[in-house]
């Protein structure tokens, strides 16, 4: 997945298919899309009701006429035909008559590390079928990185962390490339999973993590430090009897029952740590890890991982942004290519 800078300056809009949220930046205007990756269809007549917020907020409140879909699962189309008829409303009729204008109408996409060809083919037929003539795919961590501001062409050590809702992806990034990366399966969604699971178990409460964030409820304060609140107050379905019932949860508890998820993410960064070269390490000793994500603004979560690997963490200013932002630099040309001058014979 190599794409110079020059073709993404060919390149009239951008698209950041995430689990959680799709963002679409159009050059010239910025960031004009940033909506849940949710639509609502009813299913007798196969019309598409709501897309974005207001399909989200219809999760788990719908007659059985009415079905909640996600096209987008772990940063890959699942469901290309229903990403394309979410996209073309989220863009509204407007943008959309302004795109098809522009002649061979070029688009790029992120796309998550190592992801397999049929993942690849799925994001590029849904641009295609928006009128792409031509789409580019960009690694979601250099996109994310040239987002925050990390020198990304230079041949210095930069580690990034984009925390996703289904996936955490960590990398090694120098002279504009991945020279070591790790992708699993865990992110925001397994954290709210974890909650979730812990309530039901040990307090016999049923909460809906896509009705209600948990995360906002359980680790208020400091989060995932044990200097934040002793115990929260749950609202929740009791399992038995059906009713409404409030509890009041130990955070402490909570805390316990989210480390699992959490420590796979330490064991990715140990991994591309072990096989990262010893001199970029040494970079990195200084810089540190910088994370993006919706779910880098977890509390606590950067906290944890400065005790857990002993390197600075910094959380980027606008952590849930950054993809799309740095595609956005990469196709106004903000970017430039690092320019190697030959010796002199």
């Amino acid at each position: 997945m190599t794409v110079s800078l020059e073709q993404l300056r060919r390149c009239h809009f951008a698209v950041d298919l995430g689990a959680a949220r799709t963002r679409v930046y159009v050059k010239g205007s910025g960031l004009v899309v940033d909506q849940p990756s949710v639509a609502a269809v009813n299913t007798r007549t196969g019309a598409l009701i709501a897309v974005g917020e207001f399909a989200e907020k219809m999760t788990g409140r719908t007659p059985d006429y009415i079905r909640v879909v996600r096209p987008i699962a772990g940063g890959t189309v699942v469901d290309i035909e229903m990403a394309q008829r979410m996209l073309r409303h989220l863009l509204g009729d407007k943008m959309r008559r302004a795109l098809r204008r522009k002649p061979r109408l070029r688009a790029a996409a992120c796309a998550p590390y190592d992801a397999d060809p049929l993942a690849q083919r799925a994001t590029i037929e849904t641009l295609v079928g928006l009128g792409a003539r031509r789409v580019e795919l960009v690694d979601t961590l250099i996109a994310a990185a040239v987002g925050c501001g990390l020198p990304v062409e230079r041949p210095e050590a930069t580690m990034v962390m984009v925390c996703g809702a289904a996936a955490t992806q960590v990398a090694v990034l120098s002279l504009g490339s991945i020279v070591t990366a790790e992708r699993i399966p865990v992110g925001g969604e397994a954290v709210d999973h974890a909650i979730v699971q812990h309530l039901r178990h040990e307090h016999a409460l049923m909460l809906p993590s896509q009705a209600v964030r948990p995360l906002q409820l359980a680790l208020s304060g400091n989060g995932l430090s044990p200097h934040g609140p002793a115990s929260t107050e749950i609202h929740g379905r009791d399992v038995a009897t059906g009713l409404a019932r409030s509890v009041r949860v130990d955070t402490a508890a909570v805390r316990d029952a989210i480390q699992t998820p959490l420590t796979a993410v330490l064991d990715a960064i140990g991994k591309v740590l072990r096989e990262c070269p010893p001199d970029l390490v040494a970079d990195l000793a200084d810089r540190g890890i910088v994370m993006v994500g919706g779910s880098a603004l977890l509390p606590g979560f950067d906290q944890m991982l400065r005790q857990a690997t002993g390197m600075p963490v910094y959380i980027a200013e606008r952590p849930d942004v950054c993809a799309a932002q740095g595609l956005g630099a990469m196709l106004e040309g903000r970017i430039e290519p690092l320019v190697l001058n030959p010796l002199a014979a």
